[in-house]
């Protein structure tokens, strides 16, 4: 997997002020202006935009190492931000006209509530769209938005029911004030409603076409990124900032090893050995989830460079893994936290904003470990699964 040599802004520099912003930001409920600044001038949101959009059309993969670095300032900012490039990416899977006509604005910054909790209906040349959508992470700085619906091919047909995605201009959704959360916060991950608005048939694409990789973008751009189905892209995306947080706890977790006093047992705690098998265990554990990370990621790049498809079995198992890459993370930063001490719980510790963010991140559905487990495992055997199952 390259790393940030592609994203000279993306610099340890930056990931410090992200550090330094992210009281501001939790305070903010949204990201602070010069992170949104910043991240525009560095490119970062052009990564996965085609070349013939004035992007840099890069590999998929290349947009892991950014968020996962990111985070060891802010998981929050690196939540936002990943997700702000991945929706580009996903802006590209659309059709011709839609690209042409979002991409003319930059940065394209859109929310992307996916959950089809909106409805529909059909019309001339395209659908009106009703509905809620809930976790609409970044909605506060967007221009577009993607939300999810459900529609029916043949009206007052229940059978013909089919799930699409719908891209519209910010203008047409109105933003409900929802996030009060005890993670995450920066997010600015709002509830938004649309009353219908017509949404033209060029800026509509089916999800089952996303999901397997075979949405119109993937002919329309001579490039394997456009390839990737959409589960295990957005999965390991979004596991990204718990294996960043969960590095960085460790980072702080060592440095404290050499500056805290045990007072009512008069000893550094960097010289009890238990302290260092702390460590230790976060460290192989650590390194065991960047190697699972990258046996999944290479073996999705290596199918989709070939022009195979990618079996949902494998898209199972992508899945799982970054599952198990958040579950992981989270007990490695549970676990450091628990060894610190009290102090740890203040606001200006770092520590306890990790793991409320990490907690948080963990109730993302994607990340649903039994059910993550199961279909992985269903899938393995050559089960049926539910029709909706996201994979």
């Amino acid at each position: 997997m390259r790393g940030m040599t592609d994203i000279p802004a993306i610099t340890d520099d930056f990931v410090a002020r992200l550090a330094d912003r992210a009281q501001e930001a939790e305070r903010l409920r949204r990201l602070p202006p010069d992170t949104i600044a910043e991240a525009t001038a560095s490119g970062f949101f052009d990564l996965l935009v085609p070349a013939r959009y004035g992007g840099r059309e890069a590999s998929f993969p290349e947009i892991l190492d950014p968020v996962r670095r990111m985070a060891h300032g802010c998981a929050s900012s690196a939540w936002t931000l990943g997700f702000y490039a991945l929706h580009n990416w996903m802006l590209a899977l659309f059709s011709e006209a839609a690209q042409t006509e979002a991409f003319a604005t930059r940065p394209f910054l859109a929310p992307a509530p996916l959950a089809p909790t909106g409805r529909g209906v059909a019309g001339d040349g395209g659908i009106r769209v009703t509905g809620r959508w809930s976790w609409a992470t970044g909605v506060m700085d967007g221009n577009w938005i993607l939300v999810g619906a459900l529609c029916e091919r043949e009206p007052g047909d229940p059978a013909s029911i089919y799930p699409v995605l719908a891209l519209l201009p910010i203008s047409d959704a109105r933003v409900a004030d929802v996030w009060h959360t005890d993670g995450m916060r920066a997010t600015g991950s709002n509830d938004v409603l649309i009353e219908d608005a017509f949404v033209p048939a060029h800026r509509i694409v089916e999800v089952t076409d996303i999901y397997g990789g075979t949405a119109p973008g993937a002919a329309l751009h001579d490039s394997a990124t456009y390839r990737w189905p959409l589960v295990p892209a957005l999965a390991l995306l979004a596991a990204m900032p718990a294996l960043g947080s969960a590095e960085r706890a460790a980072e702080i977790f060592a440095e404290r090893l050499s500056q805290r006093f045990l007072a009512y047992e008069g000893v550094m705690q960097k010289d009890k050995p238990v302290a260092s098998i702390r460590l230790g265990d976060a460290l192989v554990r650590l390194r065991a989830l960047r190697a699972l990370l990258d046996d999944t990621v290479g073996g999705i790049e290596a199918a989709v460079l070939a022009g195979d498809p990618v079996s949902r079995a494998a898209r199972g198992q992508a899945r799982l893994a970054a599952a198990h890459i958040v579950s992981e993370s989270r007990t490695v930063i549970a676990d450091l936290l628990s060894a610190s001490g009290a102090s740890a719980h203040f606001v200006d510790n770092p520590l306890q904003r990790i793991k409320r963010d990490v907690d948080v991140i963990a109730g993302h559905v994607v990340f649903d470990y039994d059910t993550s487990r199961e279909l992985a495992g269903a899938l393995s055997l050559g089960l049926k699964i539910p029709r909706t199952a996201m994979v």
